[in-house]
């Protein structure tokens, strides 16, 4: 699944960062590292979901769940495992 990896790398960068100064990897803490608030995670909970056709339940979608790349594909994965 690196195509979705680079997907959200990608939707990250784009909506989040300023510029490109800010190198960002699949491990990068997304949340915690101040990439991502609170706000900003609600939208790429929705796009993930409009993205793939699936639902993450609120309960699902916290902060360590979304802090890197390598753990929301790791969240979308178990949910299209579960729709399919």
């Amino acid at each position: 699944m690196d195509d979705m990896k680079g997907v959200i790398l990608n939707y990250v960068k784009k909506e989040y960062l300023e510029d490109d100064s800010e190198p960002i990897n699949f491990d990068t803490p997304l949340i915690s590292g101040g990439i991502v608030d609170s706000f900003s995670m609600v939208s790429l909970k929705r796009f993930l979901e409009n993205k793939y056709s699936i639902q993450i339940p609120d309960d699902q979608a916290t902060p360590e769940a979304f802090d890197s790349v390598n753990k929301i594909t790791s969240l979308v994965e178990a949910f299209i495992q579960k729709k399919g």
